[in-house]
């Protein structure tokens, strides 16, 4: 994988990892949009891991870091690119970057209907926790 490029995002690739999201990641949610992803990488400059191969974008890891827990969003690989290690090249990335934070625990947003992101994640060392469930509220209008 000599040719597999990891880096954070800037402002300049927003868009890019818009349109990669509707084509590599399953489903989208209400701050997947230009301003929400804005504002993340404008919080927080290391968050958005991106890797990109002869200059293609072909995965994306949000790795978010509150100063208490570590936070996975968006690991996303495009279907061409998939089972050749982009999705631990970016998650060793993350791992990398709490350890650096001090963070001492990892978790993921995982689709229940997404099996094969389990075995992604699983392999990745992660497992869910069944007593756990994910609450929302949508702020705003």
């Amino acid at each position: 994988m000599d040719d597999l490029r990891i880096r954070t995002a800037g402002p300049d690739d927003l868009d890019a990892v818009l349109a990669f999201w509707k084509t590599a990641a399953e489903g989208t949610s209400i701050s997947d949009d230009r301003d929400g992803v804005e504002r993340l990488v404008t919080r927080d400059p290391q968050a958005l891991i991106l890797a990109e191969r002869d200059g293609e974008l072909v995965g994306t890891v949000i790795a978010g870091f509150d100063g208490w827990r570590c936070h996975l969003y968006r690991l996303a690989v495009h279907p061409d690119h998939r089972r050749r290690g982009i999705g631990g090249a970016l998650l060793d990335a993350a791992h990398e970057r709490f350890v650096r934070l001090g963070g001492r625990r990892g978790d993921a947003m995982v689709l229940d209907r997404n099996e094969q992101a389990h075995h992604a994640w699983r392999a990745a060392g992660y497992a869910p926790e069944p007593q756990w469930s994910r609450w929302v509220r949508p702020l705003g209008d």
